[in-house]
Order: structure tokens, then sequence, then C-alpha cells
């Protein structure tokens, strides 16, 4: 079998040949069909977020389960699943009966499955995934059954991109009918951020970015207005004018930059809350006094992977796509052959696509 492994930080994948351990108890091996490239890949693959080489970096996958462990009850060989980074909840830890299973207190721990042919160990990357691949071994608590008829490149989206931008709005932020929406950059997670938002009766949903061309495609998405950021002398005023003065009840920061968190915190609205999604390079640096929270009672907080509740929420984005309300069909820039992954990843890099899918199996 291929996999795409990355050997050093900043370079281009080396499409190869490896091995794949079987699945342990617990574990499921599946045959990858699609993996879409996310800008947490690239984030991972340039070393701005630090992990371990070599490794098989990917994780926005659909796939058919080909072989099960031991004691594997949740999937059965032949489904078509998604694969997803946060696993579901054990069900009974302290997290999980409270209602948040992606904080669940006994998540799946999962060692390499692929080796190269020198017998090295391929660490999975950006999640415990490894869907640059052909085939890949994941707990059987990251794999959602899907429809048969279920598309499995618009499936691969849901797993990543549109599962964070949906979770995000639904799990994470308590929105009412009404209440002001912003979000920081319109790429695969700013977009589904958008859509969820103007689902939920969000008014004014701002979408703020550097690019015309995506601030168009966020009007396409539910926007009811834009800013670009590079060309408005205010960025802050400019969302107060569209606030009445007062900024944005809901920011969401889908922008991986320190400096798009900041000024996403200021154009939030007293007692407003910012939520950050994109994640931030280690090597930037943000500060915040006292009296910015103090002063307007200002709310600053995170959202891993959606806040997601895996059986929950899968099968209510694919309803949702599936009734014409949720869009994944434009969502797509781009189809490529796995031999042409590292195209794939070059003009993902260029920010000119919102998601480029490597068809692998």
């Amino acid at each position: 079998m291929n996999a795409a492994v990355c050997y050093e930080f900043g370079k281009p994948l080396s499409l190869e040949e490896v091995d794949l351990d079987p699945p342990q108890a617990g574990e499921v091996k599946v045959r990858v069909v699609a993996t879409a490239v996310c800008h947490s890949d690239l984030h991972c693959i340039s070393g701005e977020i630090p992990g371990r080489i070599p490794g098989v970096p990917g994780h926005e996958t659909s796939g058919y389960v080909d072989e099960i462990g031991e004691g594997v009850t949740l999937v059965k060989p032949g489904d078509p699943v998604i694969l997803s980074t946060t696993p579901s909840g054990c069900g009974t830890c302290y997290h999980c009966t409270m209602g948040f299973p992606h904080l669940c207190d006994n998540k799946p721990f999962l060692l390499p499955h692929h080796r190269n042919k020198k017998g090295e160990l391929l660490a999975p990357m950006a999640g415990p995934v490894g869907g640059f691949a052909e085939y890949t071994v994941v707990s059987e608590r990251q794999c959602v059954v899907i429809p048969k008829d279920m598309p499995m490149d618009k499936a691969a989206l849901i797993s990543c991109g549109v599962l964070t931008g949906y979770g995000a709005v639904v799990n994470r932020a308590d929105i009412k009918t009404l209440d002001s929406v912003l979000v920081m950059g319109t790429g695969g997670v700013g977009l589904n951020a958008i859509q969820t938002a103007a689902l939920s009766g969000a008014y004014p949903v701002i979408a703020v970015d550097i690019l015309d061309k995506k601030l168009e495609l966020a009007k396409m998405f539910g926007a009811t207005h834009t800013v670009n950021a590079a060309k408005e002398e205010d960025p802050v005023k400019a969302i107060q004018n569209l606030t009445h003065g007062r900024g944005a009840d809901f920011v969401f920061v889908t922008v991986g930059s320190a400096a798009a968190l900041k000024q996403g915190f200021t154009m939030s609205a007293p007692r407003g809350t910012t939520i950050l999604i994109g994640l931030v390079p280690v090597k930037e640096s943000i500060s915040f006094m006292a009296f910015d929270f103090l002063g307007g009672e200002r709310n600053l907080t995170g959202c891993g992977g959606g806040s997601t509740r895996l059986n929950l929420d899968i099968p209510r984005i694919i309803e949702l796509y599936n009734d014409g309300l949720l869009k994944l069909d434009e969502l797509i820039s781009g189809h490529y052959p796995f031999e042409q992954i590292n195209e794939a990843i070059e003009s993902t890099s260029k920010g000119n696509v919102i998601r480029n899918i490597v068809n692998i199996g």
C-alpha cells in the first residue's frame, strides 16, 4: 500500500510503499477513499505546529471499513464511514455524562500503525488518522457510519472543516435569534461557521477576510455583510458601524493567527464572546490586559474540533445537506489523484481554494 510521508518539515511529501500493522482491540482498518487538504495539515507539514516525523498527515477522511479488531462493535467490514480526529465518548466518565463527549476522560490511545520499508513507525500528523494513505487504522470511536449513497468526497469534508465550523456555532456558542455574528477567515471552517450561523437565525452575519474573492463566496454561504480587513483603514470601526456601534455578539476566529485573535476580540461587543477555532502557531505570542476583560466584560474561549458529538452532529449535518439547507458541493475547489498530492497541498497553501480533495481509493 502507498502513503504520503513527511520526512522533513517544509518539504514535499514522499509518496511511497509502506506497511500497515493490523488493528488491535478496539481498532478498525479503513480503506481510504478521499481525504481533503486542511490547513491544519499545512501547519503540521511546515512545522508550525510541532509534531513527530517521519509521519503521515491527513485527517479529513472518508472510506470503508476493511477489517476490525477484537471487541469492535460500533462498525463492521464494508461500512462507509467518516473518520474524525475527535473520538466519540466512552459514555460513562464525568464529561460524557455531562454531555461533553469531546472532553471524554477516557480517550482511546492510538499507537502509529504505518511503517516505512526501513521499519520506522510513521506517526499520524494533524490528528490520529493518517489519512494520506490507501489504508489506515483508527479507533472504532473515531468512526461514524454514514448512508451508503452519501458521496465520499463530500463525506470527507464533514469530518473536520464542516464539523468544526458547524460545531463551533451549534455546540460551543449559545446563539439566539438576531444575535450578531462575525467570522474571521472565510476558508473551509469559516464558511461552515457562516452558513450555520445564518441557519441559526443570526443577523447580521459578517465575514472578514483579506481576499475579495473569498468574501464574495461568503455571501453565497449566508454572510449578510463583508469586510476586507486589508482595505479598511480601521477594521474594528467598520464592524462597529455594522452593529450599531457595539461590536459583534459572537466572534469566531478561524484564522491561525495571534494578530487575528487579538483583532477579533476587539471587534466583539461588551459581554460578547470570542471563540478561537484556528490553530495559532506556537511561535506566535499574544498578550491581553486585565482591563480588556474587565472593561466590557468580554469573553474569550476556545473550541476544539467543533466540540463535536460525533454520533449526533454528523447525521444532522448529512440530513441538512440532503435537504438542501447546508452546502457541501460548493466547498470543493478541486479533485486530485493521489500521485498529485503535493500539487493539492501547494494549491491549498496559496490561499485561493476552499478545499482540495485527494482521491485515494
